[in-house]
């Protein structure tokens, strides 16, 4: 939905979405630097918004500290270590059903990279459902106090009701950045 979002607005070229590494390491080093190269011809940070859904919206939280850019968290995973410790072994990835194995040297790299404050609230937009069936939305509120947030009755973690809140999303993300032909 939002790639194609963006295509209707002409800024395909400013959207890109990888598949990342099961490792949180290997995973902030591509994300890391694909936004690094985003932002080396930008006049600022927040020029940039990373948009990060679950274990994505903790990375999201991540790169934004780090970089100073602007984040959309989705029912974002709060405290990652904590939570991703019990899934140690192998998964299936979600959308293609490919096997991957999550390693215990993981839980430990996602205690790295946990932000410890949110330094800059008016960099953030959350998005969470009351309904989430994974993660506490009540936590993410919490760690999110300060910044904008918009509570969604009851929906699920996937936020099957997205396309309701994608044009508060994109407001957010693009601000007053106008479509391309």
């Amino acid at each position: 939905m939002m790639a194609d979002a963006m295509v209707q607005r002409g800024l395909s070229d400013d959207w890109s979405c990888p598949q990342l590494p099961a490792s949180p390491r290997e995973a902030m080093d591509l994300a890391m630097g694909m936004a690094r190269a985003r932002l080396a011809g930008a006049a600022s940070p927040r020029d940039l918004t990373v948009i990060g859904s679950s274990l994505g919206g903790f990375y999201a939280t991540w790169i934004a500290e780090q970089l100073g850019c602007k984040a959309v968290l989705l029912n974002p995973a709060v405290q990652a270590a904590r939570d991703l410790a019990t899934q140690v072994g192998e998964h299936h990835m979600y959308h293609s059903g490919a096997p991957f194995v999550f390693l215990p040297e993981y839980v430990d790299e996602l205690a790295a990279i946990h932000a410890p404050r949110i330094t800059q609230p008016d960099r953030y937009f959350l998005v969470a459902a009351t309904g989430d069936e994974v993660l506490d939305w009540r936590e993410m509120r919490d760690r999110y106090a300060g910044c904008r947030q918009r509570i969604v009755q009851g929906s699920d973690h996937g936020l099957s009701d997205f396309a309701d809140w994608m044009p508060e999303v994109l407001e957010f993300a693009l601000g007053d950045k106008p479509a391309r032909p």
